[in-house]
């Protein structure tokens, strides 16, 4: 790790009552670079990881509903060859309370110090998480082991 930032960045597992799991897609980039994540970011100075998986996830969807269930789990993920760092990641499971949409688009707004990030907001079957890149899925078995996988 030597040369390498660490940062500490917070993931959340978001289900809703159907046991899917609420992914996001970067509209501006292709596929290839970013895949399917689940909402995430920076933990901020003072803020709990718990703390910063809610706000990441409200910001990054537009969620207001939005109940901590439990912590998941920790991983660290080396980003090289993209950039030299390596994040300690908290992944929480989240819950969605009430009716969403299937899909829709949002935002993020990088708090106005950058131009906002188009995204898309879609559910997938829990027992397809698989696909979610840049190591988004490294926790997700924890999830399958204690809900049903309709």
């Amino acid at each position: 790790m030597a040369g390498k930032t660490i940062t500490l960045k917070a993931l959340a597992y978001v289900l809703n009552d159907a046991d899917e799991l609420l992914v996001i897609r970067h509209v501006d980039h292709p596929w290839t670079e970013v895949g399917l994540q689940v909402p995430g970011g920076s933990v901020r100075p003072g803020e709990s990881p718990a703390d910063a998986a809610l706000r990441e996830a409200a910001e990054e969807t537009g969620l207001s509903r939005l109940m901590f269930v439990r912590s998941v789990g920790r991983a660290t993920y080396d980003m090289s060859p993209l950039r030299p760092e390596v994040q300690r990641r908290f992944f929480f499971h989240l819950a969605a309370l009430g009716t969403h949409p299937r899909a829709w688009d949002s935002s993020e707004e990088h708090d106005g110090l950058l131009p906002p990030t188009r995204l898309q907001c879609l559910w997938i079957p829990l027992r397809q998480a698989h696909v979610l890149s840049a190591g988004h899925g490294v926790m997700i078995n924890k999830l399958v082991d204690s809900h049903s996988t309709r």
